[in-house]
């Protein structure tokens, strides 16, 4: 643990933010599962699970989570299961 304060600052910020960013990250990925999922049974709401998964992966994108041509692959992939 350091001891200077501005230092001491800091891990309390990095530890919240890898915090949220795990968080975000997780949702993405739990929201691209069930997508697929429903994709694959050709489940009715499988077309809100869809635009659900799009949007989280937007989200993580625009965060820098993924990169955004990773996200563009994905929405690419699921967008073909869709059809």
């Amino acid at each position: 643990m350091p001891n200077i304060k501005s230092a001491i600052k800091r891990v309390k910020q990095s530890a919240a933010a890898n915090e949220q960013n795990s968080n975000t990250k997780h949702a993405m990925r739990t929201a691209v599962r069930k997508a697929e999922v429903a994709l694959d049974a050709k489940a009715e709401d499988a077309t809100v699970l869809l635009k659900d998964a799009i949007k989280k992966m937007d989200t993580a994108a625009r965060k820098g989570l993924i990169h955004k041509n990773t996200a563009s692959r994905q929405k690419a992939r699921l967008t073909k299961k869709a059809l």
